[in-house]
């Protein structure tokens, strides 16, 4: 699984007025290699693309765990609701299943397909669990870039 655990003792790095500030989030795991390392690497979090509904099909979230509301998680979006998507699976057995992603739902997956727990686990994801949009990855330095809508 991926965990993601909020930096709560750093400052956002600006504020918006009339809006939510940027979050930095440190997100953990083997789920989205390459995008994200197993040890950790900051990301900066844009609150506002979830509230105002301007997530879409390629954007990494952070999201509340499906599987323990407790944690959070950070995955790519790869349906929104009324989608219909064919979805290999990361099982050695077990065919292709296609799957129409409910109203309200969204779903997710790791970039790392064999080494992921997400929606081909547990289902669509509802998208009031979404808690922002990951738009950069800003430690380790040396790694520092702005994270793109790839699928696949």
């Amino acid at each position: 699984m991926y965990v993601v655990i909020p930096s709560k003792s750093s400052p956002p790095l600006h504020t918006f007025p009339h809006s939510y500030p940027p979050s930095l989030h440190q997100c953990m795991g083997p789920s989205m290699l390459p995008t994200f390392n197993i040890n950790g690497d900051v990301a900066v979090t844009d609150l506002m693309s979830v509230k105002l509904h301007k997530i879409q099909v390629g954007d990494v979230v952070i999201a509340k765990s499906a599987q323990n509301p407790k944690q959070q998680v950070c995955k790519r979006v790869l349906g929104m609701e009324g989608d219909t998507l064919v979805i290999a699976s990361s099982q050695t057995e077990g065919g292709p299943r296609v799957i129409t992603v409910p109203k309200g739902h969204v779903w997710l997956q790791g970039d790392n397909f064999h080494n992921s727990t997400d929606s081909r686990h547990y289902g669509p994801v509802p998208y009031t669990m979404l808690l922002g949009r990951v738009w950069a990855k800003v430690w380790p330095l040396h790694e520092a870039r702005w994270i793109d809508r790839n699928v696949g």
